[in-house]
Parts: C-alpha cells; structure tokens; sequence
C-alpha cells in the first residue's frame, strides 16, 4: 500500500467533475480530503491523502492528469523558517497532525513536513511568520 500526500489544483471547467469518487470507485483508492477550496466556475483546489497499491495509484494519477488536474507533493509547498523560528511553541499544541515536535531535553521546536496536512492553523498561532503554506 503506498500513501501520497498531495495538492490538486483544478481547472474551472472540471471543478463540477465527480473525481474524487472516481478514484474511489474506479481506481479502488482511498482518498482523505485534508483542505479543499472549491467554487463553481472558478479553479479548485484539494489538498489530500491518497492511498492504494502502486498501480491503481499510477492509473488514478493518469487519470488526473488526463482531466488537467495539476499536482504537485503537499510536502513542498509547506516552508517552515527555522531562521524565524525562536521556539516558542506556539504551533505546537494547535497542530492537529502532530506536524510540530517539541524536544523537552533542548526544548527546541522541529517541523515533520510528512506529518503536516496543510490546515494553516500554526500559520495563525506564530507570531513570528516562521511557517508559509505556498498554494
């Protein structure tokens, strides 16, 4: 079973087309909806967690791309500054995803970008803007 965490962005003419449940139904994939942005007439936007095996996952993603559907990792498009960061904690009891590690020995702040879904709530809680979501 392999997990991707990913961003979709899609285009205004496909935001009406049912393709999350096709990948459920036709490409047997898990699909979790972490973040979506969506408006008739307008892009579209889902950041989500899809799981399968490889290959149903490397159809799936065809068939995405196939639509116009542009994707990219949700990992890159999360930036934690650790220059800007003075460890405060801030982020880290708000993070849902457990995305913030506090180190109790140093008590130093790290950031797992693996674990992050993108919810934008630690964007809020610092207040030193040390972490940036570029979508």
């Amino acid at each position: 079973m392999i997990k991707k965490r990913l961003v979709l962005h899609f285009p205004a003419e496909f935001v009406g087309e049912p393709a999350t449940y096709k990948l459920v139904r036709e490409y047997n994939l898990t699909v979790n909806i972490l973040q979506a942005t969506v408006t008739p007439r307008e892009e579209g936007r889902l950041v989500v967690e899809i799981s399968g095996t490889k290959k149903s996952l490397e159809k799936g993603l065809d068939y995405l791309s196939q639509l116009g559907v542009g994707m990219q990792p949700l990992a890159r498009d999360v930036r934690w500054h650790q220059d800007k960061c003075v460890h405060c904690t801030a982020c880290v009891p708000i993070c849902p995803a457990d995305a913030f590690i506090l180190d109790r020995k140093s008590m130093l702040v790290s950031f797992d970008k693996e674990q992050c879904i993108a919810c934008g709530l630690c964007i809020r809680a610092c207040p030193y803007k040390a972490i940036k979501i570029l979508f």
